[in-house]
């Protein structure tokens, strides 16, 4: 039964993937089972110019009144080039016509950069995002509000609520590890950053994966997700004469990643430090694997309880010693795994997320 119906509001799609939108189904079909419908709409702006997508959104949003509408903010969602300046507009149009705004915070701080150009487009989005928290009833930040650096005192409509796997994670399959398994060990590696951030990415894995084999047997790294496929060339050069095993899959179905990494043994992240909003490291916590990465502002508690082993990427070699130690040590990597385990079921599965979405929705509504 069906007691409360709200509407998710997205700008323009990602490609090749638009992990938003992903965010979105799995978050309406948790919530579907709480009572409550959430219904998918875009502002389509990039199709047909600003004027008419906003418009349309008029029109809308008068047989929206009185609903809560969910808006999700990326800066590149509402804007090609990161500057997010109509972003206001949307959500005046939406309090104009009496709805209850909610504002997800995907992106939780501005872009970094130094150049002019970046200067100006971090400006841009503070504007935007701080003019968002004036605006909206509610803001949901998938970090802690308080390892923020543009938070105010004076923001207290906030929610931090994590984000979880875009996958279809079962409790069945998220419990089957165990102490010790037979055959190859097996290195995840849940999509690559791609730009200039690249190169970066490959050394590091390669390097730990290198000083991992030539002390443990038997090893294969798996690389699938974004970028995956046009990094293939240069992990395959990086890696050649190594004892190990490399297979890259590229972009998969969420039911074939799940697949793929409840078959691997350890998940690497190295695409910044670990955070409650990166989903590529939840999905390890998610499919129960111990997950190494580094700590940084944006890494709370629900990190630390999950199974990852924090190396420092200012020590050198530190990260092919981390993954050393959790190849090695069977019953440590039993222990992430089951710290992981539970903190999926405690924080990062959509069940959990949904009842957080829930409270704010039926408490205010």
């Amino acid at each position: 039964m069906i007691r409360l119906a709200t509407i998710a509001l997205l700008g323009r799609a990602d490609t090749p993937t638009d992990a938003v939108e992903e965010y979105c189904w799995y978050l309406s079909e948790a919530l579907r089972a709480q009572g409550i419908r959430l219904t998918i709409e875009r502002v389509p702006w990039e199709e047909g110019g600003w004027g008419g997508a906003l418009q349309a959104l008029r029109g809308r949003a008068k047989t929206w009144k009185g609903l809560w509408v969910i808006v999700q903010y990326t800066a590149l969602a509402w804007s090609s080039r990161g500057f997010p300046l109509r972003f206001s507009r949307v959500l005046e149009i939406l309090k104009g016509a009496g709805v209850r705004v909610a504002v997800v915070y995907h992106d939780v701080e501005p872009f970094a950069g130094t150049r002019i150009i970046d200067l100006l487009r971090r400006q841009a989005q503070l504007r935007a995002m701080r003019h968002a928290m004036d605006l909206c009833d509610v803001a949901v930040f998938t970090v802690p509000m308080e390892k923020l650096s543009w938070m105010r005192p004076q923001y207290r409509h906030s929610v931090f609520i994590p984000v979880g796997a875009n996958l279809p994670v079962s409790r069945e399959a998220a419990s089957r590890k165990t102490i010790a398994r037979r055959g190859k060990l097996k290195i995840a590696v849940f999509s690559v950053t791609g730009g200039s951030a690249t190169q970066k990415e490959i050394g590091e894995i390669v390097g730990a994966v290198r000083f991992a084999s030539s002390h443990v047997g038997n090893l294969q790294l798996t690389v699938l997700g974004r970028n995956s496929k046009e990094t293939e060339s240069e992990f395959l050069k990086q890696l050649d004469g190594a004892p190990v095993e490399i297979q890259v899959l590229g972009l998969l179905s969420n039911e074939d990643v799940a697949r793929t990494l409840f078959s691997c043994d350890v998940l690497l992240f190295v695409r910044g430090p670990i955070s409650t909003r990166r989903g590529s490291a939840i999905a390890g916590i998610a499919c129960g694997l111990p997950v190494i990465a580094a700590e940084g502002s944006e890494t709370s508690s629900l990190i630390t309880e999950a199974g990852v082993a924090f190396y420092s990427p200012q020590k050198k070699n530190d990260l092919g010693t981390v993954l050393l130690h959790v190849l090695q040590d069977e019953h440590y990597r039993a222990s992430l795994a089951q710290r992981s385990w539970i903190a999926q079921q405690r924080y990062f599965s959509w069940t959990a997320i949904a009842s957080r979405y829930a409270q704010f929705l039926e408490e205010r509504s």
